[in-house]
């Protein structure tokens, strides 16, 4: 019998529960099994046992759905770098997880939580409409930003102007804002 035709007998053998036949395939296809592994030469020693016996762990209970006997070296070969693939994909996801939490990237933590930042600027817009000259923009301003439910066409019908009127207002009143909080984010305080 030559080493093929043994090694499917041991196949078929080991496939039917043959304790012996396990370790005679073991012993025969684990040397293949390392050399493959050399080959990722990123994996430690200790790296490479593991996936050398998690191969044939994983080989051992699939081999009675082995269809070919005769297969079982290129089967064995592919679940060996199949395992290996699997560990140097943790590997690297587990470097990267560590390089992030060891280096966390400094604009990923605000200065201000970012509630407490969306409240100082509702604050910093409710005190610029308040400073507004009384008239049409302040009462226009009040209804689109403060009361916040009517539309621009709701609230040019509520003043009796054009909706054109009040998209202007609105613009307007935007345009003094950012002028205003780029001054006070320049300036350095929100008081």
């Amino acid at each position: 019998m030559g080493s093929t035709e043994g090694l499917a007998e041991w196949v078929r053998r080991a496939a039917s529960g043959e304790t012996s036949a396990f370790s005679e395939l073991y012993r025969h296809t684990r040397p293949q099994v390392a050399r493959l592994m050399a080959g990722f030469g990123t994996l430690d020693s200790d790296e490479v046992e593991d996936v050398i016996q998690e191969t044939f762990v994983r080989a051992f209970r699939a081999l009675p759905r082995l269809k070919e006997a005769a297969a079982f070296e290129a089967w064995l070969l592919s679940i060996a770098r199949n395992r290996a693939r699997t560990r140097l994909e943790r590997k690297a996801s587990l470097r990267r997880l560590e390089d992030d939490i060891a280096d966390p990237e400094p604009e990923s933590v605000p200065a201000i939580p970012e509630a407490l930042q969306l409240e100082r600027d509702i604050d910093a817009v409710r005190q610029l409409i308040d400073e507004l000259p009384e008239g049409e923009e302040k009462r226009t301003v009040q209804l689109f930003y403060i009361e916040g439910e009517l539309s621009a066409r709701e609230i040019a019908e509520r003043l009796g102007v054009g909706k054109s009127a009040v998209t202007m207002r609105l613009e307007r009143f935007r345009g003094r804002i950012k002028r205003e909080l780029l001054r006070r984010v320049l300036a350095g305080r929100w008081e």
